[in-house]
């Protein structure tokens, strides 16, 4: 393993602990998986994606963010516009196999109201250059305290507020900053009976776990080869500056579902690889995913 491999792996493991430790839908599912003999243990679940949200001002957005991931091997792969939303994104292809693909949205702030432009920018103009340019990527440490800490201060409740109205994305960027937004587990390898997202969304709701219903609980790509659901996030304790608190949508899981390609279905299911399944993301699934974290889906729980 050479050594930005190593520093990628440390990275990915910093997202992911501290993630699960803010997101109880993760245990309770890996726990249910186990007791159901779906997996022996949390090792032989296939990451198929990480998600990060962004805001797109000067020095920060998806321009910043993925000189991380970059340096560390990542490719950048197809662009995703989100109108009704207001978002730019681009997913990335991991530099080895078995590492999660890494889809960063940014909000396109400049298309918001002049009154949430403003709120944004009264945290953000803080930031006079790219935190990423000054900051050592051999370190994973440095790394991921930096994705876990904030380049502005904490937001005041009635900002947040504020900018709900318009934008729940922008409140909920605001406030969690590069916090992972979510994981994706891949059902498509698990054992049969479980291997369908159709079977999967079953057995979580059977286990209690809530779903997006946005869109309709199953997300379909045009071409019916990527299926991807949600569940919704879980709500989080916020402090507010000054100290007001309140109970806000945090972070969610979500399934996907990579079918196999119709010139490869004579495969026998032993010689089918990742290359033989659909790849990349489709934005009519992401449009409604992002809505796991608006208060109408979270609210359900």
């Amino acid at each position: 393993m050479n050594n930005k491999q190593a520093i990628l792996d440390a990275v990915l493991d910093g997202l992911m602990r501290r993630y699960k430790e803010r997101v109880s839908d993760v245990a309770s599912i890996i726990n249910a998986m186990i007791a159901e003999g779906i997996i022996k243990d949390e090792k032989d679940i296939e990451n198929d994606h990480i998600a990060f949200r962004t805001l797109g001002v000067p020095h920060l957005g998806v321009g910043s963010l993925e000189k991380i991931f970059l340096y560390y091997g990542y490719v950048k792969k197809e662009y995703y516009f989100f109108a009704d939303k207001k978002l730019n994104a681009w997913w990335y292809a991991p530099p080895t196999p078995g590492l999660p693909r890494i889809f960063i949205s940014e909000l396109r702030v400049s298309d918001l109201s002049s009154d949430s432009q403003k709120i944004i920018h009264r945290y953000t103009d803080i930031v006079q250059s790219d935190p990423a340019d000054s900051l050592h990527l051999d370190d994973a440490n440095a790394v991921d305290a930096y994705l876990h800490s904030s380049a502005w201060g904490l937001p005041s409740l009635t900002d947040y507020e504020a900018l709900a109205l318009e934008s729940e994305y922008a409140s909920w960027a605001i406030y969690n900053r590069y916090y992972l937004n979510h994981f994706t587990l891949s059902v498509h390898n698990l054992k049969k009976g479980y291997n369908t997202l159709e079977a999967f969304n079953s057995f979580l709701e059977r286990h209690g776990i809530v779903l997006n219903d946005a869109g309709g609980k199953i997300k379909r790509s045009p071409d019916g080869n990527l299926l991807q659901s949600s569940t919704v996030a879980g709500m989080v304790d916020a402090v507010f500056a000054g100290g007001d608190q309140k109970r806000i949508p945090g972070s969610y899981v979500e399934f996907a579902e990579r079918r196999v390609l119709a010139a490869f279905r004579h495969l026998p299911d032993n010689q089918i690889t990742a290359a033989h399944r659909r790849e990349g993301f489709e934005a009519s699934n992401a449009d409604k995913i992002f809505e796991s974290t608006y208060i109408e889906q979270a609210g359900k729980r």
